[in-house]
């Protein structure tokens, strides 16, 4: 068996991981309410409508976790820009060809199971970063459409931002289609996100996991020493242009 020699980095920031967590939370919150909203059950009692003001509870925690969600992504808009090398803007948008073959590499390797390779990246994979890119895309589409649905029934000054939103989707039928819809593909991103985690903490032993709690990995120095070596060459790059 291989050996490596090993060095511990510091990757994600505490920021990063505040947000991956409170959106962890937020997500959950706002899939398990809206499963909820879309589709209310019948509750039969005896007693009084306002001694049973569960379904209002219900979308209160939605909405609540609506503007957790909203602000936690504009935040990390921001962080995108101003966060280490790890958390930048540029790790998640294809711009080149060696972006897209590495991230063929990593489609070997996950899901047809290429033997005897590996592909190495310190921060995210330009496969995770692609398809966390296409998240944030999802994001968006969800922020527009629920607050396009909650503009009628509020008065919210964030909520009026987005009241054109139904006439552009065709009005509030079509917007909760879409809304709807777009709430599956954050279930299936979690199942598969959290699949590959442990299957990369399992395979590689890079802490992939617990890195998520205490922001440091362990990686192999020829890794550590090729990531340095991309990162110098783009800013390079970056300073020849500006």
């Amino acid at each position: 068996m291989a050996t490596h020699a090993l060095r511990r980095v510091f990757v994600w920031e505490l920021p990063v991981r505040i947000y991956h967590w409170l959106n962890a939370l937020a997500i959950l919150a706002l899939v398990a309410t809206g499963l909820i909203i879309g589709n209310p059950p019948a509750i039969q009692t005896g007693g009084e409508a306002y001694d049973n003001f569960w379904f209002g509870w219900v979308r209160y925690i939605h909405f609540i976790a609506a503007y957790l969600f909203f602000f936690n992504f504009i935040f990390r808009i921001y962080w995108g820009f101003v966060g280490n090398k790890y958390a930048d803007w540029k790790n998640f948008i294809p711009t080149s060809k060696a972006f897209f073959k590495e991230m063929w590499e990593v489609i070997r390797i996950d899901i047809f199971l290429a033997r005897n390779k590996e592909h190495m990246a310190v921060g995210h994979n330009p496969l995770a970063g692609f398809i966390y890119f296409m998240t944030f895309i999802a994001f968006m589409v969800q922020v527009f459409t629920g607050f396009g649905l909650y503009a009628a029934m509020s008065q919210s000054f964030i909520a009026g931002l987005f009241a054109w939103v139904p006439a552009f989707f065709g009005g509030d039928f079509g917007l909760r289609q879409w809304h709807h819809i777009a709430m599956w593909f954050f279930i299936l991103f979690a199942m598969v996100h959290v699949y590959l985690v442990f299957y990369h903490d399992y395979v590689e032993g890079r802490g992939e996991i617990s890195s998520m709690g205490g922001g440091w990995k362990f990686i192999e120095e020829e890794a550590f020493e090729h990531d340095e070596k991309l990162h110098q060459e783009k800013a390079a790059k970056k300073r020849v242009k500006s």
